[in-house]
């Protein structure tokens, strides 16, 4: 027990554990960043592939393919699916 009674070996200690667990903070809240910003730019590709079905539907209704029934098909298919879904299949 003489190593406790040595002031540097408690300092150094207490700076490990101190370091530890700062170390511990700092990864947590990083991996909760990462996942939000995952969330995030989820919402973002499915809002921009609805836009592009907006655009592809509006194409084919200018060139004269689409049809009243078809309103909407793209905009809604292309808004359900995630990039991530297609990487899994």
């Amino acid at each position: 027990m003489s190593f406790l009674r040595n002031s540097a070996t408690i300092f150094g200690a207490i700076n490990l554990s101190a370091l530890a667990g700062s170390t511990y903070y700092l990864r947590s809240h990083h991996v909760y960043n990462l996942e939000e910003f995952e969330a995030r730019l989820d919402e973002i590709e499915g809002t921009l592939r609805g836009h592009i079905g907006l655009i592809e539907e509006s194409l084919d209704r200018l060139e004269g393919k689409a049809t009243e029934n078809d309103r909407g098909k793209k905009m809604a298919e292309y808004y359900g699916k995630r990039g991530r879904d297609e990487k899994r299949a």
